[in-house]
């Protein structure tokens, strides 16, 4: 039965994971890349669907401090998935992000959530933002599968697995905890996500 229920979860992920990378690519859809977009006044990143409601959670950051996204209400907040042990997708997710905030000139909340629960520990997450050159800027949220799989099925993320990727995207969540704008890693620039940030904090709370 627990193979069957982990069977359904994935399945469910995968789908999940296809229809977000679906509603991002057709915010592309347009030809438009996204500087001229940002030159234009627009958002670089995809605009989420509308009226989907704030996916609030609760988890243990690399410290061992609970971390709430309901605790960050009137900020906008960056938000990723990642895992401790990536050598390549997640390194360069981490940087792009750590660009963005220097080029705000101030650091937003920015967090982390892990897609591979079996390997990620604190020590591992610790280490990771160390290398990143991220500590005290990020938080890496740990858990549980249990603990986790809901998040990822709000958020349409694939977990990392054998034989596949996790799925790789940043989300900007607006100052009413609402996802707005969605990035997969391969359209993310420093300066694209910078642009999104500074035009969310100037909306009203």
């Amino acid at each position: 039965m627990s193979r069957l229920r982990l069977a359904l979860a994935t399945l469910v992920a995968c789908v999940a994971a296809a229809a977000l990378a679906l509603l991002i690519a057709a915010g592309h859809r347009d030809g438009t890349d996204s500087a001229a977009r940002t030159r234009a006044g627009e958002f670089a990143g995809a605009l989420r669907p509308p009226g989907i409601p704030p996916q609030d959670f609760s988890l243990e950051d690399q410290d061992g401090e609970r971390v709430s996204l309901a605790d960050h209400r009137g900020e906008v907040v960056v938000l990723t998935f990642l895992y401790s042990t990536c050598e390549d997708t997640c390194p360069l997710t981490a940087q792009q992000i750590r660009g963005a905030l220097d080029q705000l000139g101030h650091d937003v909340p920015a967090l982390a959530v892990s897609v591979d629960p079996a390997n990620d520990t604190p020590r591992r997450a610790q280490r990771f933002l160390l290398q990143q050159k991220l500590t005290r800027r990020m938080r890496f949220l740990l858990g549980s599968r249990a603990e986790l799989e809901p998040i990822w099925k709000a958020y349409g993320i694939r977990p990392q697995g054998e034989g596949f990727e996790h799925s790789a995207y940043v989300l900007l969540i607006d100052r009413r905890g609402r996802q707005r704008i969605g990035f997969p890693v391969d359209q993310l620039t420093p300066e694209g996500l910078a642009h999104d940030i500074r035009m969310l904090e100037a909306e009203a709370a």
